[in-house]
């Protein structure tokens, strides 16, 4: 049965599914969408065209789907759309799509964002993917699958993270980071392999060997980083953790990448 608190805020339009709980004092708009067993808890406020997914969790103060921060957004009719489980702390702010960018913003399912974190517009981000407090991602970003960022981490805008990368705490990330990557710094350089997230996912040791070996291949100082890449590609072909570095590398992007101290980017 769903439940609404009297002195929450349900504007006309609003849509909620089976056996939804919205807290005191909690705002949604007549735009919004809410899926079954969804909590929104007192204080928040979700407004916008947002859709929320199943069994969502939103905490006291959390501000979801209003307007853009991007001087460049000039109303128009954009969404935001969260996943299924997906929790969102207290004081996350999360931010819908503009026209340069696609017009939405994406959350997958089951993530995990905690105090103060942040979401610009027009950011894709994946399934599993956990922003410690108050990390931050600018706009239009695509944050991969299972990705881990950091508390106090923050990311530029237009950057591209691979699956399975950790990011850090305190660490500012300007360049694409590879899947599997773990990045740590100041101004982030690629500090190895996150092979703790990797072992914690099940990956096979052979899968993690031939990883680690490409890795080595791909940062030496011989060639350029295409002709490394088109190397290790014909080296390991095959192998699939090797294959999804490769791919993202081929992807289209205008940013360098996060490399090693003393690599190159280019």
């Amino acid at each position: 049965m769903t439940t609404i608190h009297p002195t929450a805020i349900i504007e006309d339009g609003a849509t909620l599914g089976a056996d939804v709980e919205i807290g005191p004092y909690a705002v949604i708009g007549g735009r919004v969408t809410i899926g079954d067993g969804s909590v929104i808890r007192s204080h928040a406020v979700i407004g916008g065209w947002t859709d929320l997914g199943a069994e969502v969790q939103v905490f006291p103060f959390a501000s979801v789907g209003l307007v853009p921060q991007d001087l460049k957004y000039g109303g128009e009719d954009s969404r935001l759309v969260v996943g299924a489980r997906t929790v969102i702390r207290e004081h996350v702010t999360m931010n819908p799509g503009t026209e340069g960018g696609g017009l939405v913003t994406r959350v997958g399912e089951g993530c995990l964002f905690m105090a103060g974190a942040h979401v610009a517009h027009d950011c894709q981000i994946g399934n599993n993917v956990v922003f410690a407090n108050n990390a931050t991602v600018a706009g239009h970003c695509q944050i991969d699958d299972h990705v881990i960022l950091g508390g106090l981490s923050a990311v530029h805008q237009f950057v591209r993270i691979g699956k399975n990368a950790f990011i850090g705490g305190m660490t500012g990330i300007e360049y694409d980071v590879i899947p599997f990557g773990m990045a740590i710094g100041n101004r982030a350089n690629l500090g190895g392999l996150n092979l703790i997230g990797l072992k914690r996912h099940g990956y096979p040791r052979e899968q993690i060997h031939a990883l680690r070996n490409a890795y080595k291949q791909l940062f030496t100082e011989d060639g350029t980083l295409k002709d490394r890449v088109e190397a290790i590609a014909e080296t390991f072909a095959g192998e699939p953790l090797v294959e999804t570095v490769v791919d993202f590398i081929r992807g289209n992007s205008d940013r360098s990448y996060c490399v090693p101290r003393g690599g190159e980017a280019g």
